[in-house]
């Protein structure tokens, strides 16, 4: 029998929180379209510079994207195109429950 703690169900989870942050998915999203710096970022989500930056560290740590070094820049991507996937599929699923979702008053932000 699986429970709340069982160490998988915790783990998708705690995947799942860090993808219900919208800034940190409209990052995620905004990479979806290729690698990208900060400043390019910022633009793109209309973020802070800070924001970016301190949202960007948590998904460097949290392994959901990964960065390099071109020249002076340093740019950042998806780690694993499984993420471009995952975040197709929500599309996908919105598409037919987008409805009950928006209607939905249990998850609303406080």
């Amino acid at each position: 029998m699986l429970t709340i703690t069982d160490t998988g169900i915790a783990l998708k989870a705690k995947l799942f929180r860090g993808l219900a942050d919208p800034s940190r998915l409209a990052l995620l999203e905004a990479l979806r379209e290729g690698p990208q710096t900060v400043t390019a970022l910022v633009e793109t989500t209309g973020l802070s510079q800070p924001n970016v930056s301190n949202h960007l560290r948590c998904l460097l740590d949290c392994g959901l994207v990964r960065r390099s070094r071109r020249g002076r820049f340093v740019v950042y991507r998806l780690s694993d195109e499984r993420i471009a996937e995952l975040l197709r599929l929500a599309e996908q699923v919105l598409a037919d429950v987008a409805r009950g979702v928006y209607h939905c008053t249990r998850y609303n932000a406080p």
